[in-house]
């Protein structure tokens, strides 16, 4: 098949131009790497003339799900989406704010760090990505969904934390060997049980209580690349504690008002993964009435309106959540994610 055909089969509608040297040579390393990937994607189907299904209405399995978030992290710091297979009523956000293809970070990014977290779901065929992404050479942390629909890409979903952010510690990020540990035969909750484990984790800021969140004793949480919780030697905010030592202090979460906008996109069964997206709305009152009735004053932090927007993965083991990882940053008080319908 030749490098036309291949870009016509991607590209139906695209005007066909001659084509200078260096223009083909650049359309063949592409039509290469993306036939690569197509053929690792162990959910393609072949012909038995050897063509392939690029718009295979087949879902894609973890492979081909990863391979997606390679083929958009070579098209972001290429500043070009058209080398992303994408549907006709594509949509990308970054932060919240609805873009254009090629705007926002498309524009400036510069190159991809090696540490790189996949979390996929192939039953709702989407995918998500943690990692660094340099923008003119400033390193930004990102966490990223995206939505294949056969073979395309329909949604994007991008959350930046950029230098200046509270936590903000790109050098801090590891990719944890949990993260990509299959669950054992035996454990294995049902995709309704990991949503409601991890939703359980929101029920109990937002409700000030330790007793409704299942912890490993052991927990640890990142934010941003900092540790905050099970953070041995460390004396901010009580980040020494483990998650559920955190959580059982009497107010500990009273400045989050309300967890709003909880979505649970990802659901990764193999694995115990659950990601979702979320805002803590911090109202600004000057006290909070907790529910053993007394009363905990805020002054400093918290003591204004604002909020704010964070991607969550939660690993999930033995039906206790195991590590958290966060990206988060703040955004105005009340602000959408552009992804939920506002009443």
């Amino acid at each position: 098949m030749t490098v036309t055909e291949i870009r016509s089969m991607m590209f139906p509608n695209r005007i066909k131009a001659p084509l200078e040297k260096g223009a083909i040579m650049k359309q063949k390393s592409f039509a290469i790497g993306f036939l690569v990937f197509i053929f690792t994607c162990t959910a393609c189907k072949t012909e038995s003339d050897s063509s392939v299904e690029i718009a295979s209405a087949d879902p894609c399995d973890r492979v081909c799900l990863e391979g997606f978030v390679d083929l958009y992290l070579e098209a972001l710091v290429e500043h070009d989406s058209s080398k992303l297979p994408l549907t006709q009523n594509a949509r990308y956000t970054e932060n919240g704010q609805a873009l254009r293809m090629n705007d926002g970070m498309w524009q400036v990014a510069t190159a991809v760090g090696d540490k790189k977290l996949y979390f996929a779901d192939p039953v709702s065929g989407q995918v998500g990505f943690r990692g660094i992404v340099e923008e003119n050479g400033h390193k930004q942390i990102i966490i990223t969904r995206i939505k294949v629909e056969n073979r395309k890409v329909s949604e994007i979903e991008a959350i930046v934390c950029r230098e200046g952010a509270a936590l903000h510690n790109p050098e801090g990020l590891n990719d944890h060997p949990i993260f990509t540990e299959a669950l054992a035969a035996d454990d294995r909750p049902s995709r309704e049980e990991l949503v409601q484990i991890a939703n359980s984790y929101f029920e109990g800021l937002e409700q000030n209580r330790g007793d409704i969140t299942p912890f490993d004793p052991q927990c640890t949480r990142m934010e941003n690349g900092t540790i905050t919780a099970n953070n041995p030697g460390s004396d901010f905010m009580n980040s020494h504690l483990t998650c559920g030592e955190q959580f059982n202090i009497n107010g500990f979460a009273a400045v989050v008002s309300r967890v709003r906008e909880r979505r649970f996109p990802i659901v990764d069964e193999e694995r115990g993964l659950v990601y979702a997206t979320l805002f803590f709305d911090h109202a600004g009152l000057p006290e909070v009435v907790l529910p053993d009735g007394s009363v905990r004053e805020i002054k400093g932090f918290g003591d204004a309106p604002f909020c704010f927007m964070i991607g969550e993965l939660f690993k999930i083991k033995n039906k206790v959540i195991t590590r958290v990882e966060a990206v988060l940053f703040e955004v105005p008080y009340g602000m959408p994610s552009g992804w939920v319908a506002v009443h």
